[in-house]
Formats: C-alpha cells, structure tokens, sequence
C-alpha cells in the first residue's frame, strides 16, 4: 500500500464527521415537528431551556444567532420585559466523547531487516535476522518493506456527540414546534458546534413534520482582520 493510499485510508471515518481540525462541511441530523402558523410578523422571545444558562453570556451569543434567522423568516422580537407572541426554548450539549480506533495494513515492524542476506549470501545484503537461504538466494521475511507481513498501523481518535434542542411555545401555551439537531465531530468546541447545529436547524424551517433529515451546513467563512 502507498504512502497516499494509507493515509486516506486513515482519514476516511474523520472525513464523514460533523466537524474535524480543518474547515469542512458541517453533517446533521434534524428531526422536527410542528405547527406554526405562517411567519405575519408575530413576536418572539428566545430563553433557555436549561435553568444554569439564563442569563449567561454565551447562551446569549446563541440565542441572537436563533434570533436572526427567525427574524430573516419573518417573525420579530420582542422588546426586552414586553410581551411575546411565542416562547422559543434553546437547549444544547455534547457528550464526553468515545474513543475510537482504526487499523490499517503497515509496512514493516522496524526489525531490522529480513530474514537472510541480500545478493551474496551469509550475513550480507538486508541484514537482519541469521544468513541467507544459502548462495545467493534472495528471501523477505520481518522487516522486507515488501513482505504481505508487516505491522498494521493503529490510529485513535475521539468521537464527540452534540445536539441542540428547539421548542416553540404560543403565549397561551399551545406548542407549537420541536427540533432536535445531533451531529457526531472530533471537536467538543460548544462555540464551532451550537452555531452551525443552528443553522442546520433553520435550514428548510419549519420542515416536514415528523420527519428526520440530513442536512450538510458549508464552512462559515471567518470574519476578515480589520
């Protein structure tokens, strides 16, 4: 196996992921359900759905990105302390992570050499383990980067799992929405992950209901140095 080949080979399972070091596209699941009413202008308010994040800093970071794509839809939001039309619920996270492990053919396991000499016999040619078949016989064994015997190559890598949570609730409290998006990446970075698991979220919103689909969100361009 080349070089090339062995390392695609390696690559291959991250490549599949939602994220991984470089710039990639962004893979996810969403499911969705709902109700709404046509997007007329109605109010919202964006709050958590997990107690410890009211008030935080980085929930509200999240919470203007929601914000802006409902917006783009045609919904408003309301002025802070005023009445909203519905209540949208933002819960998100991601997991520990799980180690995983790949195998693939090596080239040699650093003995030394083959078994048996090179052209010339004895102790000569290659090196390695004893002398050669004898005259000028040529053997591979251990070591012969051409032997089908070599060493596999061990790779690992963590797999994380994260998800965001969507729910939109009418004023009286008739539900309206719910969402999940999950994704697997080798990153457990919440500030890459929870923004483009809401883009994937508004993407094709409201959706189908009852329906799970994939969704491919492109790399999000960074902002240029000023």
């Amino acid at each position: 196996m080349t070089i090339k080949r062995l390392l695609l080979s390696v690559a291959a399972p991250i490549a599949l992921l939602g994220v991984s070091g470089c710039a990639t596209n962004f893979h996810a699941n969403v499911s969705r359900f709902q109700r709404l009413p046509a997007p007329q202008g109605q109010t919202f308010r964006i709050e958590p759905l997990n107690a410890r994040d009211r008030g935080g800093l980085e929930f509200a970071t999240y919470a203007n990105e929601a914000a802006a794509h409902l917006t783009q839809i045609g919904y408003r939001e309301a002025a802070p302390g005023g009445a909203a039309d519905m209540i949208v619920q933002l819960g998100y996270g991601v997991d520990r992570g799980q180690q995983k492990v790949t195998t693939t053919p090596g080239f040699n396991c650093g003995f030394g050499g083959g078994w048996g000499g090179g052209w010339g016999g004895g102790f000569g040619g290659w090196g390695g383990w004893g002398g050669g078949w004898g005259g000028r016989g040529w053997g591979y064994g251990w070591g012969d980067p051409y032997s089908p015997f070599g060493c596999p190559d061990v790779e690992s890598y963590t797999i994380y799992s994260s998800s965001l949570a969507m729910t939109i609730t009418q004023s009286d409290g008739k539900r309206l929405f719910e969402g999940r998006a999950r994704a697997h990446s080798t990153t457990d970075d919440l500030t890459q992950l929870v923004p483009n698991l809401i883009d994937a979220m508004f993407t094709g919103f409201p959706g189908n209901s009852g329906q799970d689909i994939r969704i491919t969100i492109p790399p999000r361009q960074k902002p240029k140095a000023s």
